[in-house]
């Protein structure tokens, strides 16, 4: 029997997840309400997939899932959130999800996706799957399709640095705090693994980000 942890901070969508997957002869071991416990109980239980949801007040789903991929690569995770944005879709695939699906599924397409991702496969609801499609079969700009693994604001900073535009005034561009930007810098810092602004500027440059003011 496939084993399975529910992650996701809302109770009763855990219990009505529980009572689907039982019903589908797929046993619940675990249930976790953010990302951090997450990761520890993955860690104890070993279940054979994660059922993540992304956004949570302890940790969100996406640092999880790269933690839960890295410290133990048998276990596979499977998203099942509300978020159906490019940003969301694509750092979940970085993170090494292996599927990803909306909480509108119906139950047997839930079972499914479960059941592929515990099997190795990879797996994405129609609408996610049409998503990357178009994502990666058109000529979308590289501004576009540059580093997915950074938000749609972290995507903004990066084009300000790129054109050479210092911390404050980022700040007043985008009317977000110094300390907000800060934070925007070092996650992409972090995220693109360069160790100062002149690496990130020419990674951002060359993938066609920082036109003319």
């Amino acid at each position: 029997m496939i084993t399975v942890l529910i992650v996701d901070d809302h109770p009763v969508f855990r219990r009505g997840l529980r009572g689907l997957l039982a019903a589908l002869d797929i046993e619940v071991i675990g249930e976790a309400s953010g990302g951090r416990e997450a990761v520890a109980m993955a860690a104890e239980l070993q279940p054979d997939v994660v059922v993540m949801d992304l956004q949570m007040p302890d940790g969100n789903g996406v640092e999880a899932t790269r933690t839960i991929i890295r410290t133990s690569p048998r276990i596979g995770v499977l998203v099942l959130t509300m978020f159906r944005d490019d940003d969301s879709v694509f750092a979940a695939m970085r993170a090494g999800a292996r599927g990803y699906l909306l909480k509108e599924a119906g139950a047997e397409e839930i079972g499914r996706a479960v059941h592929a991702v515990a099997a190795g496969e990879a797996i994405y609801g129609p609408e996610i799957a049409r998503r990357v499609l178009a994502y990666f079969s058109g000529m979308p700009d590289a501004s576009r399709t540059a580093f997915p693994e950074l938000t749609g604001r972290e995507r903004e900073v990066l084009g300000l640095v790129a054109q050479g535009r210092g911390n404050g005034e980022i700040a007043g561009i985008l009317s977000l705090s110094g300390k907000t930007v800060r934070n925007h810098v070092s996650n992409i810092f972090m995220k693109l693994q360069v160790a100062d602004r002149a690496q990130a500027i020419v990674r951002a440059r060359e993938a066609g980000l920082g036109g003319s003011p």
